[in-house]
């Protein structure tokens, strides 16, 4: 994956590999000593269903090692993101 600015993903949705709308940016975790990117959090669309995912009180945690692509949304493995949870 092409390297990408944080403040390019502030706000953008983020949608499973098939298609499912998963929610909405609202922050990021990175490791303060390498710099990478650790989790999205993310604001879960009321469609979406969370049980089983790994939640930080009503926000939700995408392991940035599900992140499959980001362009207009942010295109997560669904698989590896229940897988962490």
């Amino acid at each position: 994956m092409s390297k990408t600015f944080c403040r390019s993903l502030a706000k953008k949705r983020v949608m499973s590999n098939d298609g499912m709308l998963i929610g909405t940016i609202k922050n990021i975790m990175t490791d303060l000593t390498t710099g990478q990117v650790v989790d999205l959090i993310v604001k879960p669309d009321e469609t979406f269903r969370t049980e089983g995912y790994r939640m930080d009180g009503d926000k939700m945690l995408v392991p940035f090692e599900a992140v499959k692509d980001i362009r207009d949304y942010i295109v997560v493995d669904r698989y590896l993101l229940k897988r962490s949870g």
